[in-house]
């Protein structure tokens, strides 16, 4: 990496050349160094069929290079021109309630009909052929935000996909009524074709292996096209490829970035919910290890659309985003957008400059972030991040089980967003890992909310364990299998259960049965999905009181050659649960031998980074409190050179110091 970039999302071609001029010269006095075009422009560039614009590009792209400025190219494919589709009702989304989809907004259009792919692998061709080796262009992003507004299609062409998908999975019909236990309300299948989409008209619910089958489905043909964008512009570019991903979108972002060399992705996490923000450089850190991930959309101060807005970030907040960003391993931050949109839906987005060319409410905090990212770039882009020794599973995959059973209306990512927050408060320098990565470097690792642990994760945890590692397990991790059915050889099955020392004893709804949970001297009420243990080796942590199964163990835990499993069979909640959990990590943390740890003030995050002789810390204030760090021994803060004593240091509202470590 050899400059840090700081950028803003563009549309040119809603703009004349005088604005084109101005944009460029208010860039660069702010400093703006990175611009994301192309990703709407699909009309602009062939605005009729075989009919290209490629000299608007060029031109565009020469500009932006004569004057220093960088260009993440993407894709139009989110927006077909009309063309595309009128008349061909058969090219549209087809949602779960069987309503078509119409022209006038974005994503629109199946990803799998074939028409579709053929047309997008045209104009990206063209493209990729005309600017892949312009010297402007530094990262190339696939389409925008895929499965952002859709999610799963339910058109012919997807029906036929999905019997093909189908069969290539369970090769015969009664491997998958076997699977899928179609005895159930006389389900059985005769054919691959008769296998229908779970649409949501119903007189009740689906099978709970059709429902996640077919969002997987949809999750592997979205990483497909993907890929095969990437694959025509391999033939033409050697810039790295990303897309725009997002923890709410309809896809498994581990499957997604596979195929494509680096991370992307776009967050809009306000100010009161700033460890939502740490918590995606986290997830976007961990799916390609050892690679700066690229912020690719985020607001100056608000969000905003037609039928909504969002509160203006306060002064000084977006300086800390960046900072963190950096710090944590980020290449770009960048907004969404550079100049306020005058048409559309999203009029009412805050941006960098209005769309009559003034600044807009957050041009200051811009200005503030580029004298902040011109102070660090010499730290960062010497050091490394530190990878964590504290590793945390965060599945999409997993995502999707919950989606399918949600209970009542639970959601994985609104709990693991909590469950990171509890984490956070404990200064331990943490990585959020996808299901399949390895373990090397870490010393605990923890897997909650994953309904489904496959025997390659379970093969991994076990010799992690073995090694020396300590494993916590849940709450709501285990009982179901790869095809979403209740495990038969146990409740949370046998391989768990046997690893863990413990027999699951039952697994119910603990809520609003009176049950409380104590652990570490802590009592607090307990929730979600549950179990209780028979202890078979394991010994009790925590136990239940009162509720339907008073006296229970759980939370156990159980040597395993050199390490531990350690099982949480429920959810501690409310201020009390929060408590507990912090004061379970720490203990267990500190047992593992976990030394990146920071004792920070909440509200204040820290990231650990390294070069060959020193190790450093970043603290930042993100909550706007202000903050504190309570050193152990005497630091030297690397951007004032001044030695820091051991003790308590202030850290202002907003602010960041870079200290680095004395041994």
């Amino acid at each position: 990496m050899k400059k840090l970039y700081h950028g803003a999302c563009y549309y040119p071609e809603l703009w004349d050349e005088d604005t084109l001029q101005e944009d460029i010269r208010i860039m660069k006095e702010t400093g703006i160094n990175l611009v994301r075009i192309g990703e709407f422009w699909w009309s602009k560039i062939e605005p009729n069929p075989r009919e290209y614009n490629l000299e608007y590009i060029t031109n565009l792209l020469d500009l932006l290079a004569k004057n220093d400025i960088d260009v993440a190219m993407c894709t139009p494919t989110p927006t077909p021109p009309i063309w595309i589709t009128d008349g061909h009702p058969e090219r549209l989304h087809v949602d779960a309630k069987g309503q078509t989809m119409i022209h006038g907004s974005r994503q629109h259009i199946c990803t799998n009909n074939e028409s579709i792919r053929a047309e997008s692998q045209k104009i990206i061709q063209v493209i990729a052929k005309a600017v892949g080796n312009h010297p402007a262009v530094v990262l190339w992003q696939l389409d925008n935000e895929f499965k952002c507004h859709v999610r799963e299609c339910y058109c012919q062409q997807c029906k036929h996909l999905w019997h093909k998908w189908l069969e290539q999975k369970y090769q015969t019909i009664e491997n998958l009524n076997q699977s899928w236990g179609t005895g159930v309300w006389s389900q059985r299948y005769q054919r691959f074709d008769q296998v229908p989409q779970p649409f949501e008209t119903t007189p009740f619910l689906h099978n709970s292996s059709i429902i996640t089958q077919y969002k997987c489905f949809h999750r592997e043909k979205i990483a497909e096209f993907a890929t095969e964008q990437a694959t025509i512009i391999r033939k033409y570019s050697q810039a790295p490829i990303t897309t725009n991903g997002g923890m709410g979108f309809g896809i498994d972002n581990e499957l997604l970035f596979k195929d494509l060399d680096v991370v992307g992705f776009d967050t809009y996490a306000p100010q009161s919910m700033f460890y939502a923000f740490t918590m995606n450089c986290d997830i976007w850190r961990g799916i390609k290890k050892n690679r700066n991930f690229w912020l690719l959309e985020t607001s100056a101060s608000h969000t905003g659309a037609l039928d909504r807005h969002a509160n203006a970030h306060p002064n000084g907040y977006l300086v800390s985003e960046a900072v963190s960003l950096y710090a944590l391993g980020g290449a770009a931050f960048t907004y969404w957008l550079w100049r306020q949109q005058a048409y559309g839906c999203e009029i009412s987005h805050s941006a960098v400059i209005s769309s009559w060319g003034k600044p807009g409410v957050g041009y200051q905090n811009v200005l503030a972030v580029e004298e902040a990212r011109k102070e660090i770039e010499p730290f960062i882009l010497k050091t490394q991040f530190s990878q964590g020794e504290l590793a945390i599973s965060y599945s999409d995959r997993a995502r999707v089980f919950m989606e399918t059973e949600n209970h009542k209306k639970n959601d994985y990512r609104g709990l693991m967003t909590h469950f990171y927050q509890a984490i956070l408060k404990t200064g331990i320098h943490r990585d959020l890992i996808p299901e399949n990565m390895e373990l090397s470097g870490y010393k605990m690792l923890m897997t909650p909310l994953m309904y489904h642990l496959s025997d390659a994760y379970l093969e991994r945890a076990k010799a992690f364990v073995e090694a020396g590692g300590i494993w916590i397990v849940g709450p709501v991790t285990g009982g179901r299998t790869e095809e979403h059915t209740i495990t038969k050889d146990g409740a949370l099955g046998k391989k768990l259960e046997a690893l863990a020392g413990v027999e699951a004893l039952y697994t119910y709804p603990i809520e609003n049965t009176g049950a409380t949970g104590k652990a570490f001297g802590i009592e607090a009420p307990l929730k979600l999905w549950s179990t209780v243990f028979k202890l078979e080796g394991a010994e009790a942590v925590g136990f239940t009181s009162g509720g339907v199964t008073p006296d229970m163990p759980f939370i156990t835990e159980h040597k395993v050659g050199k390490g531990k499993v350690v099982m949480v069979g429920s959810m501690p909640s409310e201020a009390a649960g929060d408590r507990l959990w912090k004061v379970l990590v720490e203990h267990y943390a500190s047992e593992a031998g976990i030394k990146r740890k920071a004792n920070v003030s909440e509200g204040t995050i820290v990231a650990f980074r390294h070069d060959e002789k020193s190790s450093y810390l970043v603290a930042v204030n993100m909550d706007g409190q202000g903050g504190s760090l309570d050193l152990e021994v005497g630091c030297l803060d690397v951007l004032t050179g001044e030695k820091v004593e051991a003790g308590l240091l202030t850290i202002v509202p907003y602010g960041y110091r870079i200290l680095q470590l004395q041994s």
